[in-house]
């Protein structure tokens, strides 16, 4: 059986206290047997450009609250689940933070090892698609971050690495408004969101959780 994941990150990758950084890098994955649910996303859209909401793709961050509510409203009757791995960055050694490909690797090995063995068997094959984040230089790092990890976790298991634009994929739009509404719980206590998606929720895994060293 090919099993999809689609992934997406919250967070910025700025390690320091300031009032617009980020406390929290959230990764956050869907998987799924079958990536047509992103076909209900792009039905979705069809009706919200007819009811006067168009939207040319889904973005939490900036989508209006009631565009917000109908894809919550349409998430919670699809079949996928979410796993999500949570960092609470000052907890992050500073040799892990000096270089961002280096936490970013860190973060994905972590979530991957948690999850992976849940999600495929030795008779499995594996697609990962994550959404793509910064310069083409970085994102080319990236790549081989998660590439490497998927190596070390996987081995023998084939699988296949696709990094796209979040706009290309419904699926990666559909992860991205988990990872908001895990950010709006970690970053403002805001669970609003949260518990909409909470019963596809099978792990929400604290890496530092019993860690109170704080680095910065």
């Amino acid at each position: 059986m090919r099993r999809h994941i689609f992934a997406d990150e919250s967070g910025c990758l700025t390690f320091k206290n300031s009032p617009h950084v980020t406390k929290h890098f959230i990764l956050c994955s869907i998987v799924t047997d079958s990536p047509n649910i992103g076909d209900e996303l792009l039905a979705l859209r069809r009706e919200l450009a007819w009811e006067g909401l168009p939207v040319e793709v889904f973005h939490a961050t900036t989508d209006k609250q009631a565009v917000r509510d109908r894809v919550f409203d349409l998430l919670a009757g699809l079949d996928f689940r979410i796993d999500a791995t949570i960092l609470e960055k000052c907890k992050a050694r500073q040799h892990i933070t000096a270089r961002e490909t280096l936490f970013y690797k860190y973060a994905w090995y972590y979530h991957f090892k948690h999850v992976g063995p849940q999600l495929v068997t030795k008779k499995d094959e594996l697609h990962l698609t994550a959404a793509s984040i910064g310069t083409k230089k970085k994102q080319a790092a990236f790549n081989d971050a998660v590439n490497d990890v998927a190596r070390q976790v996987l081995g023998n298991i084939p699988h296949r690495s696709s990094f796209w634009l979040a706009a290309s994929d419904p699926c990666l739009q559909i992860a991205d408004y988990c990872a908001w509404a895990l950010r709006r719980k970690w970053e403002n206590g805001d669970e609003r969101s949260y518990v909409l998606i909470q019963d596809k929720l099978h792990t929400e895994f604290e890496l530092w959780a019993a860690s109170k060293e704080k680095y910065y």
